[in-house]
């Protein structure tokens, strides 16, 4: 088989420290006291924080192997970048050998490039790989080369395609940290993270639309597996890139050289699985809690602004826990009932965990025209008394010449 089956006040209430600059795409091996976790029989394999790109366990992850249909993370990751998702283009004819992997692209029909990507996800399309390509650079070669261009960009290393489909092929390779790096940068966009995540798929753009299902079975075996992608050739064994999200943390695996489709979704599974149990639930933000308490302009008085909902993240040993606080100093009315006046922000070891908007405990009516004057008069009364000092000695001086003139 060669086709296979995402005006401010800044308040720290904890200990804040500024954020690192980027880091390379490629994930750092763990270091050597950390080599720990699931023993697999892969080639390669790991998993990785998504959120940080931390390497919680791996094996072989800089090793370069051939990669199958998890090619198409960078075909995907090409047409992302290069063509609009609403796209409309006809299906290129395509001379697929027994065995392959399609969507069933009847070659001229329309098809939008959205749809095309579900094809190439969830069906692992050799057919839609290869629309994609000659819509986006005009002929494979050409969108073979902007494949390796982003492959550099994005600092694979250990990357290099011949394909935009996978097929077994000198030069087309990569690794198990590359695999996770892209994919990182993949899941970051919220169409693909949406495609990688969906177990089936109604493609709206051809006449009749039809409905398509995953072929990835990892999908259908948590409830918290969010992708990603499968792949198989004689050359490249059974590969998976699996992704997940459970307790406030997500976190990206790859398995490279399985002997058995099996073996791919349990090893995925149970890397994942291992990967999530590293972490501690931790809850820094309540619902309701009150994170800051501004003036209320005129009137007086404070306006407690609440959490409007909890935010739940993961910490690993070690992980120092950042909140920080965005509200104004001062709000005037007329202010409703839950207005959003501000936002908390969690970080997990200096990077950005989640954000909770802030919101009104209560409202507040406009200013009456006496809460206004006399607001204005507490704002103001250095100003006002050095005036009222300035008239009163204007007023003696005046009061004593004319007192003179008099006398």
């Amino acid at each position: 088989m060669r086709g296979c089956r995402r005006g401010l006040l800044l308040l720290t209430a904890l200990v804040w420290t500024s954020l690192p600059g980027a880091a390379s795409a490629a994930p750092k091996p763990p270091a050597p006291h950390e080599q720990r976790g699931p023993s697999l029989a892969a080639r390669s394999w790991g998993v990785i924080d998504a959120r940080s790109g931390d390497v919680l366990t791996s094996h072989a992850g800089n090793r370069e192997l051939p990669i199958a249909s998890t090619t198409k993370l960078m075909t995907a990751y090409v047409a992302l970048e290069d063509l609009p998702l609403d796209k409309i283009v006809r299906a290129q004819p395509y001379q697929a050998e027994y065995g392959e992997s399609l969507m069933g692209l009847r070659a001229g029909e329309r098809i939008s490039v959205r749809d095309l990507l579900y094809g190439l996800i969830l069906r692992s399309g050799n057919d839609a790989a290869h629309t994609l390509a000659i819509a986006a650079a005009g002929s494979e070669r050409r969108f073979v080369a902007q494949m390796n261009r982003y492959a550099a960009a994005l600092g694979l290393s250990h990357t290099h395609y011949a394909n935009p489909v996978g097929l077994d092929e000198k030069g087309n390779y990569s690794s198990a940290f590359d695999l996770m790096a892209l994919t990182r940068r993949l899941l970051r966009k919220p169409a693909f993270a949406k495609i990688a995540d969906s177990r089936s798929a109604r493609l709206r753009s051809v006449r009749p639309p039809r409905r398509i299902a995953t072929i990835n079975e990892l999908l259908l075996m948590a409830p918290w597996v969010t992708g990603v992608k499968t792949g198989h050739t004689f050359g490249a064994l059974y590969v998976l890139v699996g992704s997940g999200q459970r307790r406030g943390v997500s976190l990206i695996s790859a398995v490279v050289g399985t002997w058995t489709d099996e073996e791919r979704f349990d090893d995925s599974l149970d890397l994942l699985e291992w990967g999530f149990s590293q972490y501690r639930r931790r809850l820094p933000i309540r619902r309701g809690q009150d994170l800051a308490d501004p003036e209320i302009r005129y009137s007086g008085g404070e306006l407690p602004l609440l959490a409007a909902r909890p935010l739940q993240v993961g910490v690993r040993r070690g992980q120092q826990v950042d909140v920080r606080v965005r509200a104004p100093q001062e709000v005037e009315g007329p202010l409703g009932r839950g207005a959003r006046l501000g936002e908390v922000t969690v970080f997990v070891a200096g990077r950005k965990a989640g954000s909770v908007p802030l919101r009104a405990s209560r409202s507040v009516p406009e200013a009456s025209f006496f809460d206004r004057a006399r607001g204005f008069v507490a704002d103001n009364s250095i100003p006002i008394g050095i005036a009222a000092f300035v008239i009163l000695i204007f007023a003696i001086v005046l009061r004593r010449r004319l007192a003179r003139k008099r006398s």
